[in-house]
């Protein structure tokens, strides 16, 4: 008779234990949920001259999301030089750069950041200097 109970016991525990190592905690449905990526956000970058003279100002044109954050960063030949901004209502940021003795000919390219939220997009542009 205790052999039949302990193996009845054992026939309706089984599938229950086994049921409760497949369930999802909240715990981690949350690191789930976390660990999707994010949408990718729409970024297009140009330059506003792409052959500017030395000591002269130049802009890194940006299309985004209306009031997205954005981060440019010059990648020039010895230095990396950030800015940020914000786009306004139309998604349109303008950055803007100060060409003071940069190596002429050596093609300085940019890399652009564009963030709402969790979400975030990327692109680039570049110029090349000259005296």
């Amino acid at each position: 008779m205790k052999r039949q109970v302990i193996g009845t016991l054992g026939a309706l525990i089984a599938p229950a234990v086994a049921g409760a190592m497949f369930m999802a905690s909240p715990a981690n449905a949350a690191v789930a949920a976390k660990a999707a990526p994010a949408a990718a956000l729409r970024c297009h970058a140009s330059m506003n001259n792409n052959r500017p003279k030395d000591y002269t100002s130049i802009y890194v044109n940006v299309g985004t999301i209306r009031y997205a954050g954005v981060t440019t960063v010059a990648h020039y030949k010895t230095v990396n030089r950030k800015h940020t901004g914000t786009a306004n209502a139309q998604g349109n940021a303008r950055i803007r750069y100060r060409i003071s003795g940069a190596t002429p000919g050596y093609r300085v390219n940019v890399s652009v950041t564009v963030t709402w939220g969790s979400s975030r997009g990327t692109c680039s542009t570049s110029f090349i200097p000259h005296r």
